[in-house]
């Protein structure tokens, strides 16, 4: 008899059961002129009183840092701008230099909280590119570790995540 071992994900489920189509929590949130009301960055940019439920970590006066409700890796943070827009030339040079400045200092502070060995920093432009949401721009940071590949995505098609959301969101939010 095999014995298997049982992987704790939670925060996996929503994505494992979602369809394409499903509608965000709340399509209808209260959102900016030039936001999209089914664009869950915008949604979050609009509510500021449920930050922790939307996982936003950081606000500047152009950009929303957030975590990736569906990480790649522990840590995994999305860095867009307050505008929505989904191409690069649509970008102001202060919104540009802001983005940049907001990648420098998460990668600084997940070293110093987490001690990543390295990091995946990257945009996927339109779906084509493979952007989930493909209107609003965002920058993938994704901490990574010498050991953190293991049998489980090529053998079993599955990633352990070791950390909940929650217990991240207060790390970076302190």
């Amino acid at each position: 008899m095999n014995r298997l071992d049982t992987l704790w994900a939670p925060w996996r489920l929503a994505y494992v059961t979602e369809s394409e189509n499903a509608t965000p929590a709340n399509p209808h949130a209260a959102v900016g002129e030039a936001a999209d009301p089914e664009c869950f960055i915008c949604q979050a940019l609009f509510d500021e009183e449920n930050d922790r439920t939307r996982l936003v970590i950081r606000r500047t006066a152009l950009t929303i840092s957030l975590l990736n409700r569906f990480p790649y890796n522990n840590g995994h943070i999305l860095v867009a701008p307050r505008c929505h827009c989904g191409k690069l030339p649509e970008l102001t040079e202060a919104e540009k230099s802001e983005l940049m400045r907001e990648i420098e200092q998460w990668t600084e502070s997940l070293t110093q909280i987490m001690s990543p060995d390295g990091f995946n920093i990257g945009l996927n432009m339109g779906s084509a590119a493979g952007a989930g949401l493909p209107g609003h721009l965002h920058w993938h940071i994704v901490p990574r570790w010498n050991s953190d590949t293991n049998f489980m995505p090529t053998i079993a098609a599955a990633k352990v995540i070791p950390q909940s959301l929650e217990c991240l969101w207060e790390m970076l939010t302190r």
